[in-house]
């Protein structure tokens, strides 16, 4: 092997190696900043889980400043978020097949649209900040109203509450928060008729 490509190859694998660095460097402070977590809800034969990450408020200005109103959101920090559901569901009143969806949001003021995504992302934004949702992939949008909080949370907050026939997903952060209805599709039962 001569001495120009046995150069090359060294300056390949260490521009490989430095690239390799700076992604795991990247990615650890980011995920330090928003920490992974998960979230499920089971009951029965249904299960639901969420897959996100946990920005924290720091003193900012949370919505209509860092998160602006009317644009789609990743619901929350890094990796877009991931929502499965082991059953079809009915969200807010609208079917939901079973299956993992990408969950998008839309803070508005007063409501929130709420946007599952069947495609499945690398990253939640691409370089320019833009996110990554393809519209042409939305299997549901619906729309719940926002609550203000009487307290701040500080670190953005997932989970699942049970209120009667329903189970709620709820998202909170700084002084706002949402419910998404969710309640099981029912399969209808086929009644036996009797011959007089």
């Amino acid at each position: 092997m001569n001495n120009s490509l046995k150069l090359l190859l060294k300056i390949l694998g260490i521009s490989l190696l430095v690239i390799a660095v700076i992604f795991f460097v990247v990615r650890y402070n980011t995920k330090a900043y928003s920490p992974e977590d998960s979230v499920s809800y089971t009951k029965n034969d249904l299960t639901l889980e969420v897959y996100y990450n946990r920005p924290y408020k720091k003193g900012r200005e949370i919505f209509g400043n860092l998160v602006a109103y009317d644009s789609v959101w990743r619901t929350g920090a890094n990796e877009a978020t991931i929502f499965k559901t082991n059953r079809d569901i009915m969200v807010d009143g609208s079917l939901l097949a079973k299956g993992e969806y990408t969950l998008w949001t839309v803070p508005k003021k007063e409501s929130w649209e709420i946007i599952f995504n069947n495609k499945m992302y690398p990253w939640g934004i691409d370089l320019d900040g833009k996110v990554y949702r393809d519209p042409e992939f939305d299997a549901l949008i619906i729309e719940v109203p926002s609550n203000n909080l009487q307290e701040t949370v500080e670190q953005f907050t997932i989970y699942f509450e049970q209120a009667n026939d329903f189970v709620f997903m709820a998202l909170a952060w700084d002084r706002t928060s949402i419910a998404v209805p969710i309640k099981i599709k029912e399969t209808p039962t086929i009644e036996a008729s009797s011959d007089n």
